[in-house]
């Protein structure tokens, strides 16, 4: 009598399909990851940079923030100069040396162009925790309100205006 099932050879047949089906679909969820990534990095540069705006306009004494931290705030914000409460506070601290926000970290700084005025220009960045897995682009925007984005590798995001000016306009 003989009883029923696979035989090894029918397994080992149905294992090695599974891994071809799992060789082709890796790669592309990589990079489906990283093209979610980097919109997510574009989008929190917009936000911030919007941000930037509002913050002017809220304190016109010292003009665009210094740093992304005074963007954000603690739960519960009180709005002030060092915690406008304009960002998410997860997006305010995802400067560098943090663990970032979608695989990116982000700065925005604001400066002024003469000695002794309001910080008149900023710059937003972002750039990859970790090139080639977390993203690839890093992104920058500044008061001319183009975002930009340049191929890198580098996983610091740019801090002066002349750098994020040199990136290709998106």
């Amino acid at each position: 009598m003989r009883q029923g099932g696979f035989s090894l050879i029918e397994l080992l047949i149905v294992v090695a399909i599974i891994l071809i089906i799992a060789a082709i679909a890796v790669p592309n969820l990589v990079k489906a990851r990283i093209s979610a990534n980097e919109a997510s990095a574009a989008s929190s540069v917009r936000q911030i940079k919007t941000s930037e705006i509002l913050y002017y306009s809220s304190y016109p004494s010292i003009g665009y923030a210094v740093q992304l931290s005074h963007l954000g705030g603690p739960e519960p914000c009180a709005p002030s100069s060092t915690t406008a409460c304009l960002v998410p506070d997860p997006l305010s601290n995802a400067g560098p040396g943090t663990q970032g926000k979608s695989g990116y970290v982000f700065s925005a700084v604001g400066s002024a162009s003469t000695s002794g005025g309001v910080n008149d220009t900023f710059v937003v960045g972002a750039a990859p925790l970790n090139p080639n897995v977390t993203g690839i682009r890093l992104f920058c925007t500044t008061n001319d309100n183009a975002l930009r984005a340049d191929p890198g590798p580098s996983t610091t995001p740019v801090t002066t205006v002349s750098a994020c000016v040199a990136y290709s306009p998106i």
